[in-house]
């Protein structure tokens, strides 16, 4: 049957509406794991992440009902080092306390799991996707199994002989690659979404600039995974001296020196710090320079939208630090770094919809 040209408004319609279909979905999507590493966090900051003992991705999503269930838990509870060294003798109320908390994270990530398949498959079967897509956003759902499985792997880590905590590398890995899904999705989200109304303009955004930002802004928080699997952050509780220097003595205490750069508590929370300060310092370098070139609309809002994440999250970090690391502040701190990410990613998505190349 040959193309009817009058159908093509109607098909331009239907395939712009899929599109921003497709991209409120995935930032749906993009909210559901910033919750879920908000939850993570305040789940390692209670000491709650070791409570559940099994790995159960179908049977786990039910909670306990009975008290003998609650008994057999505990039960399983008692043989692992955290109980013995933390909180002998804590009692079954103080076990509920913490299980919860780990309980609601593993929920939170099986209702990820159906809210990205049921649409997923929705999409597909409705031609609101392209192949290429299609296969792009099943490889992030396989992606998104395969961090339940390294979440569990992690978790394990922390019932070997007199530990209290799970490994700090295995930890570094779960959220490297928590941030890699959440990057991924917020990059096709933002795909789908229509280019600003004034990319034909020659205004030329710092694009390569902001390409450095994301990418230190990714390693700093990974920086940070090392510090908080380390407890680093209850140690030097000053700023911007460490222990009344601006390099820590104990820096290079360990040998060999590669060591220092993930399990010396002055030589983390040094390295973060610094991070930290570049990377603030360029992202609001790329703001001035984006704004003083002209940049308008959506790239506008990006630029100060990047400048206010990256501020407020330094100001957080900070006094994170000053008052010891308490859960609520150092929850919302997690909670912030995702959201600098986000601003950092959604800048340069902007810039690249500008035709002339940044020669920054």
């Amino acid at each position: 049957m040959p193309f009817d040209v009058r159908d093509f408004p109607a098909a331009v319609l239907a395939a712009d509406r899929h599109r921003r279909q497709v991209a409120l979905w995935l930032f749906g999507l993009c909210f559901m794991l910033l919750v879920m590493v908000a939850l993570g966090g305040a789940t390692r900051l209670t000491g709650s992440g070791l409570s559940i003992m099994e790995w159960a991705p179908l049977l786990g999503a039910l909670p306990p009902v009975s008290e003998a269930e609650w008994q057999r838990l505990y039960a399983l509870y008692q043989q692992i080092p955290q109980y013995t060294l933390l909180h002998d003798g804590f009692g079954i109320e103080g076990f509920k306390q913490i299980f919860w908390l780990e309980w609601t994270h593993r929920l939170w990530g099986r209702l990820m799991g159906l809210a990205f398949i049921g649409p997923l498959a929705w999409f597909w079967a409705r031609g609101a996707l392209t192949r290429k897509l299609g296969l792009r956003l099943a490889g992030l759902f396989v992606l998104g199994g395969l961090q339940g499985a390294v979440g569990w792997f992690m978790v394990a880590s922390g019932f070997v002989p007199d530990s209290t905590a799970v490994s700090p590398y295995r930890l570094v890995v779960h959220l490297t690659l928590a941030l890699m899904l959440y990057a991924a999705i917020l990059w096709l989200g933002l795909s789908m979404l229509p280019p600003p109304e004034d990319a034909h303009r020659a205004i030329a955004p710092p694009r390569r600039l902001l390409g450095w930002v994301a990418a230190l802004v990714g390693l700093t928080i990974v920086a940070g995974g090392f510090v908080a699997g380390n407890h680093a952050g209850l140690v030097y509780n000053s700023f911007p001296l460490m222990d009344g220097a601006l390099v820590p003595a104990a820096y290079a205490d360990l040998s060999p020196f590669a060591r220092n750069l993930t399990e010396n508590l002055a030589a983390v929370q040094f390295d973060h710090r610094v991070l930290a300060t570049f990377t603030a310092t360029l992202a609001l370098a790329a703001a001035v320079i984006g704004l003083r070139r002209g940049g308008a609309g959506r790239m506008r809002a990006a630029l100060l939208a990047l400048a206010a994440a990256v501020a407020a999250q330094y100001v957080l970090g900070v006094a994170t630090l000053l008052w010891v690391v308490p859960v609520g502040l150092a929850t919302l701190h997690q909670a912030v770094a995702v959201l600098v990410l986000t601003a950092a990613l959604t800048a340069l998505h902007t810039a690249r919809c500008f035709a002339r190349p940044d020669a920054a």
